[in-house]
């Protein structure tokens, strides 16, 4: 049986991040499921909201991704968890996501080093132009480099 994933973040973001994981894995439409804290909602009626999702995902192990730790999200996610067969990773991207989904299958911990491992992965810096001292090609007679 899959890992139930509830995705509990500000919102729009629950939602953006699971229609994005639909949009490649649209098989997983009934294990994946987003709750958007609005800001001016009570922590009560948000958790109340995160217990029936968890529900409808009918897994006996669950995955609670969150957006941000320390934020009302993951300190919801946070008291929803405790006593249940549940593991709760805060800090979500859609990398992270999209890898829990592809291995939903095998166990919670895996899954939840596999979501680790995902996240921080795709976490890099990208080069947007060539460096500035790059050689340019030799054709190239007019052009002068000034460094500031």
């Amino acid at each position: 049986m899959n890992t139930g994933i509830l995705i509990v973040a500000h919102a729009p973001l629950a939602s953006a991040l699971r229609a994005c994981v639909l949009h490649v894995y649209p098989e997983a439409d009934a294990g994946v499921l987003a709750l958007d804290v609005l800001p001016n909602e009570s922590t009560e009626v948000t958790q109340s909201s995160a217990r029936r999702l968890l529900a409808q995902l009918h897994t006996a192990d669950a995955l609670v991704l969150t957006d941000m730790f320390g934020a009302t999200p993951c300190n919801v996610a946070q008291k929803m968890v405790d006593g249940i067969h549940a593991k709760l990773v805060a800090g979500v991207n859609l990398p992270m996501l999209l890898r829990t989904v592809n291995y939903r299958h095998e166990p919670l911990d895996l899954l939840v080093a596999r979501a680790l491992a995902g996240g921080a992965q795709c976490i890099m810096q990208v080069a947007v132009s060539a460096p500035q001292n790059q050689a340019r090609k030799s054709n190239d007679h007019h052009h002068h480099d000034h460094q500031q």
